[in-house]
């Protein structure tokens, strides 16, 4: 599956840019579940957007819960920041439904690919996400993972 969450106003707010978001996940040849923000809720119940049938809608989620929709996507659709980077430490392709991030290491590292409200450019990169090899190398932008331990030996050090 497809794991989405829209939240941000320059997409809910907008008509247009909704309307194209939710025509490129609905060409996803796998179900796209899309835990609603409050804020999306309201905007598709008032504007009486239609929902694609490959769209599964659910009640928010908690953090637990969302870590475990990252771990077993295929592939994220966001316009969330902090799940933009979440993809990326759970291997997991990332498609930004804006037009910029300011995760700009992501997207130059190939791991988060910008396709603004375009319901064309949304199909093509899900199409592009769901056949990638979610195996291949992960740079390590953030460090090692080893920072804990190298202050502790510089301190050990100092003594």
């Amino acid at each position: 599956f497809i794991l989405c969450t829209i939240h941000r106003a320059e997409n809910t707010d907008d008509d247009s840019r909704l309307r194209e978001i939710l025509a490129g996940l609905a060409t996803s040849p796998l179900p796209v579940v899309m835990p609603l923000h409050p804020r999306t809720r309201n905007v598709l119940a008032r504007a009486g957007h239609t929902i694609p049938p490959n769209l599964h809608l659910t009640e928010p989620v908690g953090y637990l819960e969302m870590v475990w929709l990252e771990t077993n996507c295929t592939a994220i659709a966001t316009d969330s920041g902090g799940v933009q980077k979440e993809a990326f430490f759970h291997r997991k392709p990332c498609i930004t439904l804006r037009d910029e991030t300011e995760w700009v290491e992501l997207t130059a590292s190939g791991w988060n690919t910008l396709t603004g409200a375009s319901a064309t450019r949304i199909a093509e990169t899900l199409c592009s996400a769901i056949g990638s090899d979610q195996q291949r190398e992960t740079p390590s932008l953030y460090g090692t993972g080893s920072a804990g331990r190298e202050i502790i030996e510089a301190l050990l050090k100092r003594q």
